[in-house]
């Protein structure tokens, strides 16, 4: 990527700064997987990163549109950071931190879904057995 796509990716980045959650998500996954694959870390390992990533944003997005912007952003993080100007490589993340963090990210697990569709969260759905006023 040339020097003015990458300054003008970044100032269109940071001149669109976003207050949530599947947006920092989404930020954040990129420059570090984006990292991740310019340090050589396994390929797979990204795309398996990069799923956790993209679930996460999904579950922190209030919307599908939400959710859409979101991985854009992700998208564009992660194209910049695996992908710099070797001319500025001093302004790098180390990659020593890179696969700590990255290391960090793949011990975290989404919790499976335990409820079918369809059925209550929580009890049988039943009314409870019990009143407000009981014990009173």
């Amino acid at each position: 990527m040339s020097l003015l796509a990458t300054t003008t990716l970044a100032a269109l980045l940071v001149a669109n700064p976003t207050n949530t959650d599947a947006d920092r998500i989404a930020a954040n996954g990129g420059f570090l997987l984006g990292n991740a694959l310019r340090c050589k870390v396994d390929e797979q390992r990204v795309v398996k990163a990069g799923q956790l990533v993209h679930d996460l944003i999904v579950a922190a997005a209030t919307d599908s549109k939400e959710a859409e912007d979101a991985t854009m952003r992700y998208a564009a993080f992660f194209v910049v950071s695996a992908y710099p100007d070797q001319a500025k490589e001093k302004t790098l993340a180390s990659c020593r931190l890179v696969e700590s963090e990255f290391r960090s990210l793949e011990g975290h697990k989404l919790p499976e879904p335990s409820v079918a569709a369809g059925e209550p969260a929580v009890g049988n759905g039943d009314a409870p057995k019990f009143r407000l006023s009981d014990g009173e």
